[in-house]
């Protein structure tokens, strides 16, 4: 594959990723929420959605050769949101801090030495 077609599949991840758990900010705070704590609010299913969109991300990161040290880290990071993230008011609260699907992107970006401003770019 080559360097042009993994960065923009790293840019689409990165931007499902934002929309997941960055896409709102809260007025008067450095706080940012997304989907995924939207999704959140509806008991079971919500954090079931999370965790398949979590799991694509992380499909996509094997596609793109990460290795399986590091899928795997992925994998416990969405298990994570996805268990504390199914009790109720303490699961919404984690997801305010906790961003799965932004912590799995940036370890894509570490992984293939892509900066921040990579992704910006069109």
């Amino acid at each position: 594959m080559g360097g042009e077609q993994r960065l923009q599949r790293i840019r689409r991840l990165a931007r499902i990723a934002r929309l997941m758990d960055t896409a709102i900010g809260i007025p008067g705070t450095k706080l940012r929420l997304g989907a995924d704590s939207v999704f959140g609010l509806v008991p079971v299913i919500g954090d079931g959605a999370g965790a398949m969109i979590g799991l694509y991300i992380v499909n996509e990161a094997r596609r793109l050769g990460v290795p399986k040290e590091k899928l795997s880290r992925m994998v416990g990071n969405i298990a994570l949101d996805a268990c504390v993230g199914s009790v109720p008011l303490l699961g919404d609260v984690f997801d305010l801090y906790f961003k799965s699907h932004r912590r799995n992107v940036q370890m894509i970006l570490d992984h293939f030495g892509v900066m921040q401003e990579d992704i910006r770019r069109p």
